[in-house]
């Protein structure tokens, strides 16, 4: 990083570029504002200790004329006691700190770590708005890794051709998202789009949302109700966990796409509709046909097209995207002003891998934004079983020993002792791990349980 000291006292620019360079930072000093400034407008700095009293420009009016230029350089003001007032002014008009004389050096660095860190993360969220911008995608489909553009070409490829789609993906990935988006692109994007969700429900009421029912058609059934599928007429039916679909449901759904027609349950009329249908699953549909729990005939009915989504953890360029998204969102919608994440939380972040996929990441940055106290997440704002990715600073390592001896004794209590059982997860020899046993004192007087 390039620093600059601003000071008419030669001794304090000696010591503050000696305590700044042993951060590996390359330090430049100016005796007087004017001298500063011809450098500054040429190729401005990352960071600036300022002095408030200058021969010729002062501090404050070199301070607002940095920010006039509209660089990103930050500002720590160095000022005596008598100016503090000034300098705590400076720092509502654009400084990021002031330091008061006499300096202390640990605090000089500390200010400058601190000072650079906001930069970066700054800078670091001017990007990832900027990609967001220009991101290609719909709504909250955000990404730009290889996989995701693919999605995105099969998308505007797909939309506008009238067929049935299939939409393969682990839950959480955004299957509907897909589903909304090829909606919109489609000429159907003015008629209804309905959504249906087939896991967890009898066949009685798959039927009865789907198809709707005649006023009689059985207890309690006081009215007429419309179904899903006729609400739909000329627009899109999105039917998610497709697998899920009783088999005689499969049945009555294959006939509705052969046939283009419906029956109310209780109704004796067919009723001629016009579907886009998009199906969505988790599961391997060729393995549930070879395994007589899905129909193949619907199934080739669906797979007209077939779009593949990938796991978050497939494409985790898109993570630093998502997290500024999710950020945005959720700080619009609490009234927050979250703008980033701290080292820690980022790594942790980044290190997790997603099994609930885009959803889950989403419902640990809304958590996450719902209860931070200030403009940056830390840590502390993680649930508890995320911080365990953080990156622990070199100085909290434990030693190698103290990692084996709890790693064999977790291992041992999950197997409750069984050194047999023990061993083999390990891949150790029995003798090894009696031996590493008795010398982090794990042994247990009951003996072998094999």
């Amino acid at each position: 990083m390039r620093l600059a000291v601003v000071d008419d006292e030669v001794i304090v620019q000696k010591r503050l570029k000696q305590a700044l360079a042993k951060d590996n930072h390359h330090v430049e000093t100016y005796s007087s504002g004017e001298a500063f400034l011809k450098v500054q407008s040429v190729s401005p700095f990352d960071l600036v200790f300022l002095d408030v009293i200058l021969p010729g420009i002062d501090g404050m009016e070199t301070l607002r004329r940095i920010k006039s230029q509209g660089a990103a350089t930050e500002v720590i003001l160095i000022t005596g006691r008598a100016s503090l007032n000034a300098a705590i002014e400076a720092v509502k008009q654009g400084a990021f700190h002031y330091l008061a004389k006499p300096l202390k050096l640990d605090e000089v660095r500390h200010l400058a770590r601190k000072a650079l860190e906001h930069l970066r993360l700054r800078e670091e969220n001017r990007q990832l708005k900027e990609q967001l911008r220009h991101r290609q995608g719909w709504g909250e489909m955000v990404g730009v890794s290889p996989a995701m553009q693919e999605v995105f070409a099969m998308v505007r490829k797909v939309a506008p051709l009238d067929c049935h789609v299939l939409i393969r993906g682990e839950s959480g990935t955004g299957k509907e998202l897909v589903a909304r988006a090829i909606h919109r692109e489609s000429q159907r994007r003015d008629r209804p789009f309905m959504a249906f969700n087939c896991a967890g429900f009898t066949e009685e009421l798959i039927a009865s949302e789907l198809f709707g029912y005649e006023r009689g058609a059985f207890t309690g059934a006081v009215a007429t109700k419309i179904g899903i599928l006729e609400a739909a007429h000329q627009g899109t039916v999105f039917m998610d966990e497709i697998g899920d679909m009783p088999p005689s449901m499969q049945a009555k759904l294959l006939r509705v796409i052969q046939e283009g027609q419906i029956f109310r349950v209780g109704g004796t009329r067919p009723m001629q509709l016009d579907l886009r249908f998009i199906a969505a699953s988790n599961k391997d549909l060729k393995r549930e046909i070879q395994e007589g729990r899905f129909r193949e005939d619907l199934y080739f009915r669906l797979n007209v097209v077939q779009i593949a989504l990938p796991a978050l953890r497939e494409r985790p360029e898109d993570i630093p995207l998502l997290i500024q998204y999710f950020l945005s969102k959720y700080s619009r919608k609490f009234a927050k002003r979250v703008k980033g994440l701290d080292d820690q939380t980022r790594e942790a972040l980044l290190a997790y891998s997603y099994p609930g996929n885009v959803r889950e990441l989403e419902n640990i940055i809304e958590r996450a934004v719902a209860l931070a106290g200030g403009e940056i997440l830390t840590l502390a704002d993680l649930p508890l079983d995320l911080r365990e990715y953080s990156v622990t600073p070199y100085q909290e390592w434990p030693p190698l020993e103290d990692q084996e001896r709890d790693y064999i004794r977790k291992v041992l209590e999950y197997s409750h002792y069984n050194i047999g059982q023990t061993a083999r997860i390990l891949n150790l020899p029995r003798t090894t791990l009696w031996r590493k046993m008795k010398k982090y004192g794990l042994a247990k007087s009951t003996g072998d349980a094999s």
